[in-house]
């Protein structure tokens, strides 16, 4: 007997069955993800502008998040620079009183032990704590208390008070991007803010015949000098002096050895590589195993107060009932600490106003790209609606067709 059977109607149907059903399940998939380009294939050039914008849209975003932080940053210093302030006013009213002339020695103890506790309220400030956990004026030490103070006797205390403030803090080295490939400083340290006089180191050893024997560096307030071997001192003091660190450097004409100048008030921070001696050998620094204390060279002469050495200096004075002291020097030392934490205070204000200025563009570009991005990979959901509506209906025409046309039994080829 013959046997009569094809497979030809059945694999025909599903062949394009399966197409049908495929073609279903991709603009199902697209109207499940907002988009038209499922593959590269389906618009190579709209993928490929969409990827710029998607990369772009990301980094604004993130822009967009770092000018957030910064200016909620930005606040919080702003605020604890302005009680600072607000403290030190009040000392150099009491300095002004103290120097009147008309008060007794009672009157002077008594406004001492006021100034010794703004003194206290002053290191708070300056040890305080932002709403991240971190220190906000240790500078890159985020955990590390910036300044410790030391206790002792005083003349004329009743009691152990505050005798030194010394800064264990770094300097400001956090930055936040902004935008792209621009940055903003965050942090300003509190060998920044909360000093008073223009620091100057005196190296006391002649570096006339001085040459570097070998290559090296050094670093001042965080900015590496580059020394070459033979460069000499005078070469090294150029070096410095084209650098963008905030000190001015020379050659003593007593001493003959090397000289530095703050240009504006702040603590002077120097280190040698740990691969270098040159500071060493010149005088400014002497080898020390702990970074955060003071490494100064035994017999360099080093001048330039903090905002506390000023206050202590008044309040001994006040202990005392030195009024000359305090209506000259006294005075004197808390118009300088008034006078830095102040510009220290239109610093910070300059670049809050900056990151605002940021963000408000941010805000205004996101959009605008996010619309871009739009424009060419969102899926027009009216338009893949209907689609998806007629391919159901061609799907369920087909599979009723299908059913009719292809034999399930032996008995449908015998009819």
């Amino acid at each position: 007997m013959r046997r009569v059977s094809t497979d030809m109607p059945n694999t025909d149907a599903q062949y394009y069955l399966r197409r049908h059903e495929e073609n279903l399940s991709n603009i199902q998939s697209k109207i499940a993800g907002n988009t038209r380009i499922r593959e590269l294939r389906d618009d190579p050039l709209a993928a490929s502008h969409a990827v710029r914008y998607e990369s772009y849209l990301a980094r604004l975003e993130r822009f967009e998040e770092n000018t957030l932080y910064a200016q909620d940053h930005y606040n919080e210093v702003d605020s604890y620079l302005r009680q600072a302030n607000e403290a030190l006013q009040r000392i150099r009213e009491l300095s002004v009183q103290g120097a009147n002339g008309i008060y007794t020695k009672e009157d002077l103890k008594y406004m001492a032990v006021e100034v010794n506790e703004l003194l206290k309220e002053l290191i708070s400030l300056s040890n305080a704590v932002g709403s991240d956990g971190k220190q906000l004026f240790a500078g890159d030490k985020a955990f590390t208390e910036p300044f410790r103070q030391v206790e002792g006797a005083i003349e004329g205390g009743d009691e152990r008070m505050v005798v030194r403030v010394e800064y264990r803090g770094a300097g400001s080295a956090r930055r936040t991007e902004l935008t792209d490939h621009t940055y903003s400083d965050l942090d300003i340290g509190g060998g920044e803010a909360f000093w008073a006089e223009k620091m100057q180191i005196f190296s006391t050893i002649d570096a006339t015949s001085y040459r570097a024997e070998r290559a090296g560096a050094f670093y001042v307030d965080g900015v590496e000098i580059p020394v070459a071997p033979g460069d000499t001192a005078q070469t090294i003091v150029a070096k410095i002096n084209e650098s963008p660190a905030p000190v001015k450097a020379y050659m003593d004409i007593q001493t003959k050895g090397l000289a530095l100048e703050g240009t504006n008030a702040h603590l002077i921070r120097m280190e040698d590589r740990q691969d270098s001696r040159i500071l060493q050998d010149l005088g400014i620094v002497s080898f020390n195993n702990d970074p955060s204390a003071p490494n100064w060279h035994p017999a360099a002469k080093v001048s330039g107060g903090s905002a506390f050495d000023m206050v202590i200096r008044l309040r001994d004075a006040l202990f005392r009932g030195d009024q000359d002291f305090v209506g000259s020097q006294g005075i004197g030392g808390i118009d300088l600490a008034l006078s830095n934490i102040q510009s220290r205070i239109a610093v910070i204000g300059s670049r809050e106003e900056r990151a605002e200025m940021t963000w408000k563009r941010l805000n205004e570009e996101i959009p605008q790209v996010a619309a871009a991005l739009a424009r060419e990979s969102s899926l027009d959901f009216a338009t893949a609606a209907t689609d998806l509506s007629m391919m159901q209906f061609a799907h369920k025409a087909a599979l009723q067709t299908a059913a009719k046309i292809i034999p399930s039994t032996l008995l449908d080829f015998l009819r």
